[in-house]
């Protein structure tokens, strides 16, 4: 027998502020948020200053499981070029869900159009994270450009996260041949 444990109106309201935001647009209004999570805006209110800060508060604890779900295991066995592909089938697997709408953090960053915005600034911070991955990864891997490899596999990821999420094109048999051709110009082992 499973016990569930009921979510407080917290979770409940970081949840709902990770779903709809994705799903509609991050204009989504407060009302429509304390509705899925069954809470009043007072509440809501109380919990968290603004819906700004809600959404933002909703991103980053979300990050972790953001970084689980793409990024190999740490000391995980494999190549540092092995990692970095890895990374890609990853983006190529979930793009392939029908729920898929892109990067959430790439989609913040695109509707709030600046970096001033609390979400968008967990959102930015988040994606430099995976650009500091890259640049370890290729790094180790002994590439002749860390920096310009890890700017461009951010470019690929980006690029085919917003493809796939739009609908304009499914990644399968063209992400790994794109980032293999990147790693092996950058002489990437």
């Amino acid at each position: 027998m499973t016990i569930k444990v009921k979510q407080s109106p917290r979770e409940r309201l970081l949840e709902a502020a990770a779903t709809l935001p994705y799903r509609d647009g991050v204009n989504i209004g407060v009302q429509a948020l304390c509705k899925a999570a069954g809470v009043s805006k007072r509440s809501m209110y109380q919990l968290f200053e603004s819906k700004d800060e809600l959404l933002a508060a909703s991103l980053k604890e979300r990050s972790a499981a953001f970084v689980a779900r793409v990024l190999p295991p740490a000391d995980d066995g494999r190549s540092p070029r092995e990692r970095i592909l890895y990374v890609f089938e990853r983006v190529e697997s979930l793009a392939g869900t029908p729920e898929f709408r892109g990067c959430r953090y790439l989609v913040v960053q695109i509707e709030l159009k600046g970096q001033s915005h609390p979400t968008s600034r967990v959102a930015h911070q988040i994606k430099a994270h995976l650009t500091a991955s890259f640049r370890s990864e290729a790094e180790r891997g002994g590439a002749s450009d860390p920096d310009l490899l890890a700017r461009q596999l951010s470019l690929v990821f980006d690029g085919a996260s917003a493809r796939a999420g739009i609908g304009a094109d499914n990644l399968t048999r063209l992400i790994a041949p794109t980032v293999t051709a990147l790693l092996d110009a950058a002489d990437m082992h």
